[in-house]
């Protein structure tokens, strides 16, 4: 009883047919499809940037080591606990 058969999924389809249309039907699944298509070509883009990025901070990264006060320059401390008074 939790599933629906075959000719239940038939039935909805020619009611949504009757309601919407196949050209309108037509016209959302290929905007669907573009959209699809848009969002996988910006993945790659963003990862090919992203990968171009690490290359230049690595390059960078042993490239000979900045003067004080430039900026891009890391500068480590050591941490220090608070304490209460």
């Amino acid at each position: 009883m939790g599933s629906f058969s075959i000719w239940h999924w038939l039935i909805v389809l020619v009611i949504v047919m009757l309601v919407f249309g196949t050209k309108k039907l037509r016209n959302m699944g290929s905007d669907l499809g573009g959209a699809v298509k848009g969002f996988k070509d910006g993945m790659k883009e963003g990862a090919a940037a992203g990968n171009a990025d690490q290359t230049a901070a690595s390059a960078s990264a042993t490239a000979t080591p900045a003067e004080p006060g430039k900026v891009g320059q890391t500068i480590d401390v050591k941490p220090e606990e608070k304490t209460r008074a």
